[in-house]
């Protein structure tokens, strides 16, 4: 269905492209060199009709050759008797297999984690109210969540009046779980043959009414908040000191449903000394006693299961009929870790459930990530783009797809597919992540028929068995053999995704792709058809009228021979993310360019860098003017003089960078007044010798006489000052005047960096709730503010970090 639909749509955006540039032809533009025929496009109405026609019976062929298989498909489920499972029903064939309370006959590991627990489920504070308190356990599958419940659970289950264990898996099941619950608790109750949840949740409000009791849930699933508040309630009738320890998945579970977030415990890898005796173990082998080439290829193994017990022990007891074949154990190193048939029938066969209880989008975008080698480190914001590009991000809800692509990461990390979760950026706005190796070769287990993934050299044989006419994903993890791509190319007829490190004139054939990932930049060559060679600049780019992804757009004298025209930017109004505009001398400026910028209501982030340095940069950054929306803002080397006015208009501003602007004596009066404004940086600014009162946007005549309170930068938390070589004055607001004015009530953070004249800092700053003040290279503001008994230093000392420095020289 997606490859009749990509290639109609590519057709016809092609053909509408081609008949644009027809008509255009009319006109001569001698330096394009371009040839142009005397009569008009009319004249080729016949054969616009001839390509349409044309163009509609192939497709057609298509659609109907898909209805056929569609039809068979219908029959064959008629014949088979297939039934249909809802979305989120699991396959008997994939149900877990039922766990017990049955000790464990070896432990390996997971000391820290045992104690953390058993301290966690042992606590007796006298002011724990609630009962039962809840203790998650969350973790990948395979990862050993229900082994540590079971190791803690029969080493303290004594300290209990009643200890149950229930097995939970999917679905949530509540009168099958109460029917369990009660089994344990009293065999011979008749209650547990009910089906009535009224029925049995008064029996186990009787049977744990006023007791002490250990509850174990393992393997929950994602219980509806009303399924679960209607199991906790007989529940809370135990004893003080009740607790229930669940073992799951998804972190969602543990904080959303169960409200646990505090008690939660996120279990990692297991350690590669503990991994490699519990693959001995399972090998039947005494790891002491194992010669030591084997213990060498044993080592290596187990480094593939990259801390996962389950796949360790699939892997070891995979070893025990090798014991005394090194050959074997060999063959076992060297092959790819998803081709193992006990791998993908033990190992995978956990992953395929969580997998499974994926949604359909959520499950294109995970298997996406095979893409990218083993520790590659994915970011959130440029995996989401990369989702969009393929079309998975499409929500009936009419969300953003920027929106609707983080939700579908957010929901796999809950569900423990990504790991190593590091938050980066200002105010922690994007994620860092990885994904487990095994997790990564179930993937590549899962595609193995639509992706080709090369990371060592592919012989000849092998490249016969490749289907290319079925590849929609190509990544190439080492040097791309060019002979080999002019080769492998042209039969990707549905290729989507292409990664690799060699350009070729081939790439422009690719009528499906959607995503060009180039390893190596720039090229040494790159085909005229795609960019200028000079230049890597990519020809046509104001056609890309649907691009959402464009990090950095160059502007020179003379356009094309330069650089882009900055007209070019103007139709490109499906723009998201961050946008630098690398401006040079003084570029064609055309009557519409008003709205180059006012309508990209996703570009968030915007730096305008000024490489020319000339008096035009005013009228150009004049017609630069963003979206309202826009949330950060950076301009470097402009030589405009004053800012333009539209910055007073950026009322959802947070973020705002003036740096190395020659020529700019005078900071706008407006700042003060920028409602969202958090941080602003201030840096370069050669000419500035006195920052007074219109900084902080108080208007000439403004007293306490006001009748209204005026707030100044309203929401600013950080202030940097840099660099500002001219700089003596900070002027402050007078004493008398300032009753009805209040000056960056949440400013947490001041630096002053290489001011080395300026001679004191305004005390309405010491009015202000600072946490950090960072003085460095500022002599005399050092000297006034680091003298330990003097009058200014006192005026700082509520401050929690003041930090003065030299070059080699801290005072404190």
């Amino acid at each position: 269905m997606d490859d009749v639909l990509d290639e109609w749509i590519t057709r016809v955006e092609k053909h509408q492209l081609e008949k644009q540039e027809t008509e255009g032809a009319n006109v001569v533009v001698a330096t394009k060199k371009k040839v142009c025929f005397p009569f008009p496009s009319s004249c080729f109405r016949f054969g616009q009709v001839d390509y349409k026609l044309f163009l509609r019976r192939k497709i057609a062929l298509k659609v109907k050759e898909l209805n056929e298989r569609l039809k068979k498909i219908e029959e064959n489920k008629q014949s088979f008797n297939f039934q249909q499972n809802t979305p989120r029903s699991v396959p008997e064939l994939l149900q877990r297999p039922k766990t017990t309370s049955l000790p464990n006959a070896e432990t390996f590991g997971r000391d820290s984690e045992k104690n953390l627990l058993i301290s966690k489920l042992l606590s007796e504070s006298s002011e724990e109210i609630k009962v039962p308190l809840i203790i998650p356990v969350v973790g990948l599958g395979g990862m050993g969540k229900t082994y540590l419940a079971n190791l803690v659970y029969n080493e303290i289950k004594t300290h209990f009046d009643k200890s149950i264990w229930a097995c939970v898996s999917h679905p949530f099941d509540e009168i099958k779980i109460a029917q369990a619950i009660i089994e344990e608790l009293d065999k011979d109750n008749s209650s547990k043959s009910s089906n009535v949840l009224q029925t049995l949740t008064q029996c186990i409000f009787d049977l744990i009414k006023g007791k002490k009791y250990l509850l174990v849930l393992d393997d929950v699933w994602y219980p509806k908040s009303s399924q679960w508040e209607e199991f906790i309630k007989p529940l809370s009738k135990g004893a003080a000191g009740s607790k229930v320890l669940v073992t799951t998945r998804n972190e969602d579970v543990a904080t959303d449903v169960m409200n646990a977030t505090t008690e939660l415990v996120t279990l990692k890898g297991l350690g590669e000394a503990s991994c490699l005796s519990l693959f001995y173990h399972s090998a039947g082998m005494v790891e002491s006693s194992v010669p030591k080439e084997f213990h060498d290829i044993g080592l290596e193994i187990v480094k593939r299961c990259n801390g996962l017990p389950l796949a360790a022990k699939t892997l070891g007891s995979l070893m025990r009929n090798k014991k005394n074949n090194i050959r074997e154990w060999r063959d076992v190193l060297k092959s790819k870790t998803w081709e193992l048939k006990e791998v993908q029938q033990d190992v995978f066969r956990p992953l395929l459930l969580s997998y499974h209880d994926l949604p359909l989008p959520t499950k294109q975008c995970l298997l996406y990530c095979v893409l990218f080698p083993k520790d590659h480190v994915y970011d959130k914001n440029g995996l989401v783009e990369l989702w969009m590009s393929q079309d998975y991000l499409n929500d009936n809800e009419s969300k953003e797809k920027m929106i609707v692509g983080q939700n579908y990461f957010d929901d796999l990390v809950t569900r423990s597919f990504f790991q190593d979760i590091e938050k980066v950026g200002e105010q922690n706005v994007n994620i860092r992540c990885k994904i487990h190796d095994i997790v990564h070769d179930f993937l590549q287990y899962l595609t193995k028929n639509e992706c080709l993934i090369l990371d060592v050299e592919m012989d000849e044989r092998k490249r016969r068995k490749v289907a290319y006419d079925k590849i929609r994903h190509f990544t190439s993890m080492q040097s791309t053999d060019r002979d080999f791509l002019e080769h492998f190319l042209p039969d990707c007829e549905k290729l989507h995704s292409l990664s690799i490190d060699a350009m070729v004139e081939m790439i422009v054939e690719l009528k499906s792709l959607r995503t060009l990932i180039l390893l190596q930049w720039p090229f040494k060559e790159i085909p005229e058809t795609i960019a200028c060679s000079s230049l890597r600049l990519i020809k046509g780019i104001e056609k890309l009228t649907h691009m959402q992804r464009l990090d950095w757009f160059r502007v020179r004298d003379g356009g094309d021979e330069g650089g882009y025209k900055l007209e070019h930017l103007k139709d490109l109004n499906q723009l998201q993310g961050s946008l630098t505009i690398d401006i040079q001398g003084c570029p064609d400026m055309v009557e519409n360019n008003a709205a180059i910028m006012k309508n990209k209501a996703h570009i968030l982030a915007l730096c305008l860098y000024f490489t020319g340095s000339t008096e035009d940069d005013r009228q150009i950054m004049n017609r630069l003017e963003p979206h309202p929306s826009l949330e950060s803002l950076s301009i470097f080397r402009y030589a405009g003089g004053t800012f333009s006015d539209w910055l007073s208009s950026l009322h959802s501003l947070r973020v705002l960078c003036l740096s190395s602007c020659p020529g700019c004596g005078i900071l706008p009066s407006y700042l003060g007044k920028l409602a969202s404004l958090e941080s602003l940086e201030i840096g370069g600014l050669d000419k500035f010798s006195k920052v007074g009162v219109e900084f902080l946007g108080i208007e000439q005549g403004q007293t306490s006489s006001s009748s209204s309170v005026f707030v100044s930068f309203p929401k600013l938390k950080q202030l940097t000052i840099n660099d500002m070589e001219s700089l003596e004055e900070w002027e402050g607001v007078e004493e008398g005047n300032s009753e009805n004015i209040t000056i960056m009530p949440f400013l947490d953070q001041l630096t002053i960096v290489f001011c080395k004249k300026l001679k004191s800092l305004p005390d309405f700053l010491w009015k202000t709730p600072l946490q950090k003040l960072n003085i460095i290279d500022s002599p005399i503001l050092q000297n006034l503010y680091g003298q330990e008994n003097g009058e200014e230093r006192t005026k700082i000392s509520y401050i929690p970090s003041i930090q003065m420095q030299d070059t080699g020289c801290c005072i404190c």
